[in-house]
């Protein structure tokens, strides 16, 4: 078959050239002569010194880096409410109200409310003098603000009386202003303040929500689970598995056949007697025991039929 292959592909079949011939070395390598081996210690010299060798560089992992960043800010914004609370003094603020005792404080205002709509919900408690609606520096409302009344009395009533009040859809919280007439008083932004912030109040308004939502699939999947038993019970009633019909009356059966066993044990025990009695009888004719059977066997049957009827 190879003859008939091109020869390109007689040349993948031919063998191998022989191997050539090497003449035998003169000597065995063992028997060959080394180069005597020195020792290290004519180079030693020449080695760097340890002291002279730079510091190997330290690298602060990613975790270090992330604990020194948190370090910095937490002292940058110790020193800055420091210096803020140094430098603080509400006294000297332009846009406050003339008379802090006469200042109500309200909290919680929808972002929406305006300044007229503010007005005319709280002159209702009293004629007011200002009204400072907060802004920050961009003009956005901070949600709250101050509202003056002209007579101490009416910003007590409203103190007492407009805490929870609805305006715009949200319930707002009142309190006394506490900057100018409390020594101690700080500002949320100086470590101070009163209550949770909105964001906070978002925060647990959706932990709430989802919990509520968890007990409503609970209840749900209860009610569910409960549904299939019974319409699984109410399926094997129609199919006639289980009727009430027909328990009452293999009740009715058991009972009948309970009574018919009384009834036929109650009559052995009679017979029983019979005999024992006819046994130990004497001087009685073989007409009137006839007599007494036929009787027995009448009254028998007679209850007989009287069962029968009332049942």
């Amino acid at each position: 078959m190879t003859q008939f292959l091109p020869d390109n592909l007689l040349a993948l079949f031919e063998a191998r050239p022989p191997l050539p011939y090497k003449p035998p070395p003169d000597e065995l390598l063992i028997d060959r002569k080394r180069p005597k081996m020195s020792g290290l210690s004519e180079y030693i010299h020449l080695f760097e010194d340890p002291k002279d060798t730079p510091p190997k560089p330290i690298y602060e992992t990613k975790e270090e880096r992330r604990a020194r960043r948190r370090k910095e800010k937490e002292e940058l914004l110790a020193y800055k409410i420091e210096q803020g609370i140094a430098t603080w003094n509400p006294a000297q603020n332009p846009s406050a109200t003339i008379d802090p005792y006469k200042t109500l404080f309200v909290a919680r205002i929808n972002y929406e409310t305006s300044e007229s709509k503010l007005r005319r919900e709280f002159e209702q408690f009293g004629k007011i003098t200002r009204l400072v609606l907060v802004h920050d520096k961009n003009g956005k409302p901070r949600g709250y603000a101050f509202v003056e009344y002209q007579h101490k009395e009416s910003m007590s009533e409203a103190y007492k009386k407009a805490d929870g009040m609805k305006i715009d859809g949200r319930r707002v919280v009142v309190d006394y202003e506490r900057g100018r007439t409390q020594k101690s008083w700080l500002p949320r932004r100086l470590g101070g303040g009163k209550g949770d912030t909105r964001r906070l109040r978002e925060s647990k308004a959706v932990l709430e929500a989802a919990a509520l939502e968890m007990a409503h699939e609970d209840r749900d999947h209860r009610s569910s689970s409960t549904h299939r038993s019974y319409s699984h019970d109410r399926d094997r009633e129609h199919n006639g598995t289980v009727s009430s019909s027909s328990r009452r009356h293999s009740r009715s059966r058991d009972r009948d056949r309970d009574r018919d066993r009384d009834r036929d044990r109650d009559r052995d025990r009679d017979s029983r007697r019979y005999d024992d009695h006819r046994s130990s009888r004497d001087g009685r004719g073989d007409g009137d025991r006839d007599r007494e059977y036929r009787d027995r066997d009448r009254d028998r049957d007679r209850g007989r039929d009287y069962d029968r009827r009332r049942h």
